[in-house]
């Protein structure tokens, strides 16, 4: 039987830098369920803290695209053009 350990970093080893923009949509997830409770229940705290993890996870989670997936597409791209 395999832990959940192995598990997900043989998920990550096999689907590289998927997991990584994966988690930050989690966070943002998880910050947008925060948000709709509290605004729901009319708790201004928990309206606080889900408003600024949905927006740590969005902003987050498009600095990590960017970072892992995009840098690899344009230095292929420099490359091609012969550029350094």
């Amino acid at each position: 039987m395999k832990t959940p350990t192995r598990i997900f970093h043989r998920f990550y080893e096999d689907e590289s830098g998927h997991v990584d923009v994966g988690l930050a949509s989690l966070v943002a997830g998880i910050g947008a369920v925060v948000l709709a409770i509290g605004a729901a229940g009319d708790s201004d705290v928990a309206i606080y803290i889900g408003g600024a993890v949905l927006g740590l996870g969005i902003l987050v989670g498009g600095f990590i695209r960017h970072r892992s997936i995009d840098y690899d597409v344009y230095a292929r791209l420099e490359k091609l053009e012969g550029k350094k």
